[in-house]
């Protein structure tokens, strides 16, 4: 009897671990595995097809002399400045109103979600048709009699990163809503009454106590933004295809036409990887942030 509860318990101590284990592999594998394949490629002289002929830092340096792959990082950090700040302002504005215990919020936050569950393949086709100047916003208003009107940002070299940034914040605002209500809504409501008690202003209270009291969700949205633009693909595809030119394009653009249409399998690995280095500025201070932040609460009690 005492033999199989043991045999039983060590099962049950062991089940998990057998769950667990192919998901955790598949992961390293993936993760770890192929990107150490992806960054000794980016050392090879590969073109069309994978060579493991060494090539050192070659395919680095030519993507740092190369003009495409600066205006894909300016790019890069033009449109993450512009997308994290508003997604996360109107997020933020959108929570405020919400929190107010409006009618039909249910309603509300359904409408300010739906983008959240559309593709941006599919977003990106249906604002291209919007900027469209023969189509879309431009050609309606210019049909209402305002024929001087122009709304052609897709078409122009100046201004069509503007049309991604516009798109992917009417894509990401929402998800912003989404956290940063949760957050308003887990704020311990005495503060709230002791702040109102002590004659602060609606205003004053957001500002002082509630806000500030939220301050991790701030930087969780900011992580996950910065990923999202990091990653920007779809979207420019979608939208200008990376012209006018090549003014719209970004790093993950980047990187796919050169693997995948020119056949310079190196120089698109070696692209990949400064993509992954960008990825990794972002999460790892932020993994070490929560590691001591769980740290110094568990302290804390």
């Amino acid at each position: 009897m005492s033999a199989g509860t043991s045999t039983w318990d060590r099962i049950k101590k062991w089940t998990p671990v057998f769950i667990i284990a192919p998901s955790i592999l598949a992961s390293f594998i993936y993760v770890f595995v192929f990107a150490g394949w992806t960054f000794y490629i980016s050392l090879s002289d590969s073109t069309l097809l994978p060579s493991y002929g060494f090539k050192g830092f070659e395919n680095y340096v030519s993507l740092w002399t190369n003009r495409r792959w600066s205006v894909a990082y300016n790019n890069l950090l033009f449109f993450s400045l512009f997308y994290v700040t508003l997604a996360m302002a109107f997020g933020l504005m959108l929570a405020i109103l919400i929190d107010q215990r409006i009618r039909a919020e249910s309603f509300w936050r359904t409408i300010f979600l739906y983008p959240l569950a559309v593709s941006f393949i599919a977003t990106g086709t249906v604002w291209q048709w919007l900027y469209n100047p023969g189509s879309g916003i431009q050609f309606m208003v210019n049909a209402l009699g305002w024929t001087d009107f122009q709304f052609a940002l897709t078409t122009d070299r100046k201004n069509a990163i503007w049309a991604i940034i516009i798109t992917g914040i009417w894509g990401s605002a929402g998800f912003s809503m989404a956290l940063f209500l949760a957050g308003l809504r887990s704020v311990d409501p005495d503060i709230i009454k002791a702040a109102q008690i002590d004659g602060a202003s609606w205003f004053r209270t957001y500002r002082k106590v509630i806000l500030p009291s939220i301050g991790p969700i701030f930087i969780a949205v900011a992580v996950v933004l910065l990923q999202f633009a990091i990653k920007t693909f779809d979207l420019a595809v979608a939208l200008t295809n990376s012209g006018p030119g090549i003014s719209t394009t970004f790093p993950a653009t980047y990187v796919y036409d050169f693997m995948f249409q020119r056949g310079e399998i190196g120089q698109g690995a070696a692209a990949a990887m400064m993509v992954l280095a960008a990825l990794a500025i972002v999460l790892v201070p932020y993994s070490l942030y929560l590691v001591w932040r769980r740290r110094r609460e568990s302290r804390n009690g």
